[in-house]
């Protein structure tokens, strides 16, 4: 290992690899990390995290002035890369393809690393088949206020739903709230139906544990620990198993053992502590490709939902509108229906909205919750009424950056005492010039991951 200037020159397994500016603080509000420690943590556990990511195409989320700084998605590889470095072609929903990054081995993942990649977001296909998934990935997704201990509950509920279906679920911590149980399965269905297992499990877990979790995809209509089920939408990714997430702590999304689910903390996994964590236990998911499963019993629990008039879930909102799929707009923007003309009939009643309004909108979420405890002090009688679940924090995904809005349910206050809507407060809306300059709406769907 040299140095040259700003620049620290790695041998890795034979290939050699630049990290520019490697002293540079990715890190710095409660740990100080830079981008060469980073670089050094991505090393020491390589081989779990790249287990999570060979052979897959790999979206790249790039903290380019740190995990404090905005980040921004890159699909399409960069033009300037390793002549070692493979890529492949992708097509997405919008009928768009995409050549990105493949990275199979320790340089590639130092390599990325160093574009400011934090997170690794791979897809949940091969390189040598991207029309079949070969993971179901199950995400719990906690709404705002939902402890710790029900997320652990729910997924070991998951756990009995998988059993029943003689799948084999492999949990890790998100790294942040949540927790994410991954499925291998054999590559022969399509995203479509995949997604389909997803929704009917998302189902099945909501029924056994109905108090703690929910399969809705409208955040007004959820509560406790959300499935998301549209993980498995094709285009999507998540965090892989060994990311650093860009959390203060910079804590890790920690592969977990199931004996484990039931005690652990996600603040237990860092970049400090996983690496001695690693070179102790080796990487608890090591035998997944071998555990390779059949989604029949799943798709048959969702052939018994629809066959019962359970029909298809709402899709992300880029995606074309799906046969089966009830009408793509939120319960409180629902239009009132249509006066039918026959006299027989008395006209709909119209369908009634939330009484939502928009409190704070950031690009960042720790300015728009320092909004909300600001509203809370302005109306502290109808902050009192709030439940849990009415405090909607919205993750909202645009063309290549990510902001927070953060919505209120005012349902359990006296219309007397319900706020009126006021400009929020922070209201940094990114997507404000383009609405206005095409006169469009804000819109109301599901954000991303």
């Amino acid at each position: 290992m040299k140095k040259e200037e700003d620049v620290e020159l790695l041998s890795i397994d034979g290939r050699e690899v630049r990290v520019t500016h490697p002293q540079k603080l990715y890190f710095e509000k409660q740990v100080k990390l830079s981008k060469l420690d980073l670089v050094r943590y991505y090393l020491a556990i390589a081989p779990g995290a790249l287990a999570g990511i060979r052979d897959r195409p790999i979206v790249l989320k790039r903290f380019v002035n740190g995990a404090e700084g905005e980040a921004f998605y890159q699909k399409r590889a960069p033009s300037e890369r390793p002549s070692w470095l493979r890529t492949i072609t992708l097509s997405f929903p919008s009928g768009r393809t995409a050549e990105e990054v493949v990275v199979d081995d320790a340089a590639g993942l130092v390599w990325i690393a160093n574009l400011g990649c934090i997170e690794l977001h791979p897809h949940a296909v091969r390189s040598g088949d991207l029309d079949h998934p070969d993971e179901l990935r199950i995400d719990l997704d906690p709404g705002p206020g939902v402890t710790w201990a029900d997320v652990r509950q729910v997924a070991l509920e998951v756990k009995a739903v998988l059993d029943d279906a003689g799948l084999r679920g492999w949990p890790k911590t998100s790294g942040s709230r949540g927790m994410h149980i991954n499925v291998r399965i054999a590559q022969r269905w399509s995203f479509t139906e995949v997604r389909r297992a997803a929704l009917a499990l998302s189902r099945e877990v909501e029924r056994r544990v109905p108090a703690l979790a929910s399969s809705k995809w409208w955040k007004e209509e959820r509560h406790g620990v959300f499935l998301d089920y549209n993980q498995n939408a094709k285009d999507r990714t998540t965090a892989s198993a060994y990311s650093v997430r860009p959390l203060p702590d910079a804590r890790v999304s920690a592969p977990l053992e199931w004996s484990e689910v039931a005690e652990c903390e996600p603040g237990d996994f860092t970049v400090f502590t996983m690496p001695q964590r690693f070179a102790d236990i080796g990487d608890p998911h090591a035998g997944m490709d071998a555990e390779a499963g059949l989604l029949d019993g799943l798709l048959e629990l969702a052939a018994r939902d629809e066959a019962e008039g359970l029909g298809d879930a709402p899709w992300p909102p880029h995606f074309r509108k799906m046969e089966g799929e009830a009408p793509r707009v939120a319960p409180s923007r629902a239009k009132t229906a249509a006066k039918k003309t026959a006299v027989s009939k008395a006209p709909k009643e119209p369908r009634s909205k939330m009484p939502l309004i928009t409190i704070a909108n950031s690009r960042k979420e720790e300015m728009a919750l320092d909004g909300l405890e600001r509203w809370k002090s302005k109306y502290p009688e109808a902050a009192a009424l709030l439940a849990v679940d009415d405090v909607l924090v919205d993750r909202m995904r645009g063309s290549s950056s990510i902001w927070f809005r953060i919505r209120v349910n005012l349902r359990h206050v006296p219309e007397e005492l319900r706020p009126a809507q006021e400009t929020p407060d922070p209201d940094d809306d990114p997507t404000r010039a383009w609405r206005e300059d095409r006169g469009a709406k804000t819109d109301e769907s599901a954000p991303d991951q």
